[in-house]
């Protein structure tokens, strides 16, 4: 979080004194060197970044402590058995480069694993155990990240983590209601309820969670590098528990493991110039195919039902090539540079028809290409010095596959649902996918993790958030936030209500309480089918740096206590 609040926040402060874990009084806010701001989903995280930052680290070193510290705190939404995309931006040669660290399928997994003799997908193999686990990047990004762009020894930069995992820190109620949620699934894991549950119930607030085999691991990784995780007493470990769960991994799908360094997805959109994650991530590029197709439009305002009519069908157009075109470009051969192109919008924004929501079904003829080819984490950085990272960490599902290596802490992923079984089988989130995604060994599953940049004559802006394919419309709709404001209010941008069109299901999905009826009865009237979901969703992280003066705001999302899709 950007700032700590105040009531439990306190009270968590207050243990965090006893057990002798010291955090500065006041807000990390207030605390964050001049010119510097952190916003993430977790205060202790948010003070990991700022404690670094302090020690004479750059935002690449405070990235590396909060991506630590969220896996101990937030586990149930990021760790070491996870992965996701580091963005950066290097203020001294204004290098810009994403870090891929998406997980991979391991070498011997088979297509068969999944699907029965009938070809009907197997009741959880994509989502629980060891066939649900792809091999982790987060541990590989990490040292990446440190090696190549920080400036302080891992020592430092994992020290806030490894304090909080050995020592404990309080549960927050967001945790509580999340572990109450996930309660069986818990307490029928592997290892997990001996950690995440107290006599096999959900904790309640201010519970001292402590987690000695995850610092263990960690001090493991400060002392070997990647070798202390891919390698040692840790690989063997995550190998035997993932297979004795019914996976395929072997010690050499960890030792072969490699974070990845791609060019973002770069392009303007009325004056700003957008940078944000590439393939695997499809985030970028459908966030460049949404804003394209909006640009051939007057600027309007998205929650006006006439603005909002024309983002809904944005979307389903970029959602629709998403599951025709998209996959992990190192295995396929993927037309990103015409689908990202301002031509291509141009003919998909004729298709549009402002008095009238377009049928998904009818969108296969409407445009063809010249050549045919929960859970989750964010946080938002910058430093005094220009530099920053939007970072999107993820290991699926709530508490991931139910799944804890002995003696390691490590809670493993499961990823493996993210990708395409067959064109007409969804995942959990209920996207539909091609071939171009489908599962292969060592490939990285497609991913909907959007963090992303945005510069423009005001200063720049750095948001993301969790939600599964939820992510790419609440990405697009800060930055069509941002771009309609004259003086930015980062706050009202991640509070913002929202709605979400993914082109299948063919339905509208929108917050409960966001919109009121004059609203859904205009959008209705335009043939839009609304889905009014149960919880409010996501957790946006934003920061933003004025290149008027300097100054510097930082925001969380005020739905972070919520238990919603994120």
């Amino acid at each position: 979080m950007s700032r700590v609040g105040h009531g439990f926040r306190g009270l968590a402060h207050a243990l965090l004194l006893a057990l002798g874990i010291v955090i500065a009084a006041g807000t990390p806010a207030a605390q964050a060197p001049a010119g510097a701001a952190i916003a993430s989903a977790h205060p202790l995280a948010t003070e990991a970044g700022y404690q670094v930052l302090r020690q004479g680290g750059n935002a690449f070193d405070a990235a590396v402590a909060i991506a630590a510290a969220l896996a101990v705190v937030e586990p149930y939404s990021s760790g070491l058995g996870g992965g996701g995309f580091w963005l950066l931006h290097r203020a001294a040669d204004r290098k810009q480069v994403m870090i891929d660290a998406r997980e991979t399928a391991p070498a011997a997994v088979t297509l068969s694993t999944y699907l029965d003799a009938d070809g009907k997908p197997i009741a959880g193999a994509t989502r629980r155990g060891g066939t649900a686990a792809g091999i982790p990047g987060a541990p590989a990004g990490m040292v990446h990240l440190a090696r190549d762009y920080g400036r302080l020894a891992l020592a430092v930069t994992l020290a806030p983590a490894v304090r909080l995992a050995r020592d404990g820190f309080p549960v927050d109620a967001r945790y509580a209601r999340i572990a109450k949620l996930r309660e069986r699934y818990l307490r029928d894991g592997v290892g997990t309820a001996r950690i995440f549950l107290t006599n096999d119930e959900a904790p309640q607030p201010a519970h001292v969670l402590r987690q000695p085999e995850l610092a263990a691991t960690l001090e493991q990784i400060v002392q070997h590098g990647r070798d202390g995780f891919y390698g040692g007493r840790v690989a063997p470990a995550l190998v035997a528990a993932v297979n004795a769960a019914g996976g395929v991994w072997s010690l050499s799908d960890l030792a072969n493991y490699r974070a990845v360094e791609r060019a973002p997805v770069r392009f303007d959109y009325r004056g700003a110039t957008v940078i944000s994650a590439a393939l695997p991530s499809a985030g970028g590029l459908s966030l460049a195919q949404s804003l394209n197709i909006l640009e051939r439009f007057a600027p309007g305002e998205p929650r006006e039902p006439s603005g909002a009519h024309l983002v809904i069908e944005a979307l389903r157009r970029a959602f629709e090539d998403r599951a025709r075109y998209l996959g992990d470009s190192d295995f396929v051969k993927v037309p990103g540079a015409e689908l990202a192109g301002k031509s291509y919008a141009r003919r998909r924004a004729a298709t549009i028809d402002a008095a009238i929501a377009t049928p998904s079904d009818g969108l296969a003829a409407e445009a063809t290409l010249t050549e045919g080819s929960v859970n989750t984490t964010h946080y938002s950085v910058i430093d005094a010095e220009g530099n920053r990272v939007g970072a999107t960490l993820s290991i699926n599902f709530l508490f991931g596959a139910g799944l804890i290596a002995a003696g390691t802490g490590v809670l493993i992923n499961n990823q493996m649902d993210d990708f395409s079984l067959r064109p007409e089988i969804p995942n959990a989130y209920r996207l539909r996918g091609s071939a171009a995604n489908r599962i292969e060994p060592r490939k990285r599953p497609l991913s909907s993790m959007t963090p992303t940049f945005v510069e423009d004559a005001k200063g720049v802006l750095v948001l993301g958030a969790p939600g599964g394919s939820r992510i790419i419309s609440m990405v697009l709709l800060g930055i069509i936030d941002y771009a309609n404001q004259s003086e930015v209010d980062l706050a009202r941008i991640v509070a913002a209500p929202r709605y979400h069109h993914q082109y299948w299901p063919d339905r509208v999905e929108i917050e409960p309480g966001g919109f009121n009826e004059p609203w859904r009865a205009a959008l209705v009237a335009k043939g839009h089918k609304l889905h009014v979901v149960e919880r409010k969703w996501g957790n946006m992280q934003a920061v933003f740096k004025s290149s008027r003066d300097g100054s510097v705001q930082a925001a969380s999302d005020p739905r972070g206590g919520e238990i919603g899709w994120y």
